[in-house]
């Protein structure tokens, strides 16, 4: 791919616009809509069952949707298929001792015979405990940034960094608060990879940018960022572009047990790489614009 000339920092100003109308309808979705908590969060019941064939988790989620069980709410269950193709796990809402018999029934129906080899109930303690380590990790992994990006480039960059890490979290957020997808533990999981993702997206930019200062040579912050992102770009276009082509396919052929977990990992990725461009560089411009124009302000007259 030849060299772009794109006036990416054109739209800076515009691209922070959008950004901050979507953090504040993602903030106002999660505040009215809140999020779908499924049982990892709320607790629940878990069923461990050998069936009589092997079954895929579409098979069973046909079961649990079906007239025979439609009374008893589990067709949003969670299906984990395990190694053996004749183990099943299902996760969903706390059942009665009653109506864990009548899906057993079901199964057994459908698939010849069900062994029960584990029921549980999930307590919502754990849900608790899940958000508040998955919090702190977040917490954590902000401090270990800003100190890191501080050290390697300057203290700007490193909140410009997670300012955009912070946008694509909350907006991936307000995105499956929206649709009503719902939150089980792997939600946790893809927000830390989308995390992870847009950081390395956004310290590729920054590094290039920083080696474009050492040679600066009268250029503008403006020009030179609009140089930077231009050099990254086929990179930036290359990285993106297969990886959202492996999700994608996963989303389509990877079966209904992923496809929340692949959505939010969709969203995540598209946003982050958005934001590593066109909100990360803008508000490092804008800040340093800000503060050149004071330092000159500031400067004495020359003496004429």
């Amino acid at each position: 791919m030849g060299q772009t000339r794109i006036n990416f920092m054109r739209y800076g100003k515009a691209t922070l616009t959008l950004s901050a109308v979507l953090v504040v309808l993602s903030l106002i979705s999660l505040g009215v809509r809140g999020l779908n908590l499924g049982i990892d969060f709320t607790g629940g019941t878990l069923l461990e069952r050998q069936l009589g064939r092997p079954v895929t988790a579409d098979d069973v989620r046909q079961v649990l949707a079906s007239p025979q069980l439609a009374d008893l709410d589990v067709a949003g269950a969670v299906i984990q298929p395990l190694d053996d193709p004749h183990d099943v796990l299902i996760r969903t809402r706390p059942l009665s001792s009653q109506e864990i018999e009548r899906v057993d029934a079901a199964l057994g129906d459908a698939f010849g015979s069900v062994e029960i080899l584990r029921t549980e109930l999930v307590g919502p303690v754990v849900g608790a405990e899940l958000v508040r380590r998955a919090l702190l990790a977040v917490a954590l992994a902000s401090l270990g940034i800003l100190v890191y990006v501080s050290l390697r480039f300057e203290f700007k960059f490193a909140v410009a960094a997670i300012a955009a890490l912070l946008h694509d979290a909350i907006i991936a957020t307000g995105v499956v608060s929206a649709l009503g997808v719902e939150v089980n533990s792997p939600f946790i999981a893809a927000i830390l990879t989308v995390i992870g993702y847009s950081l390395n997206a956004t310290i590729v930019i920054f590094d290039r940018v920083r080696e474009n200062l050492r040679i600066r040579k009268g250029e503008s912050l403006f020009d030179l960022l609009n140089r930077s992102l231009n050099e990254t770009l086929a990179r930036t276009i290359h990285t993106s572009a297969t990886t959202l082509l492996a999700l994608v396919t996963l989303f389509i052929f990877g079966g209904s047990t992923l496809r929340d977990f692949i959505l939010v990992l969709l969203v995540g990725l598209t946003v982050g790489t958005y934001s590593s461009m066109m909100v990360a560089n803008p508000l490092w411009w804008l800040w340093k614009e800000r503060e050149e124009r004071r330092r000159a302000e500031a400067s004495p007259a020359p003496v004429r």
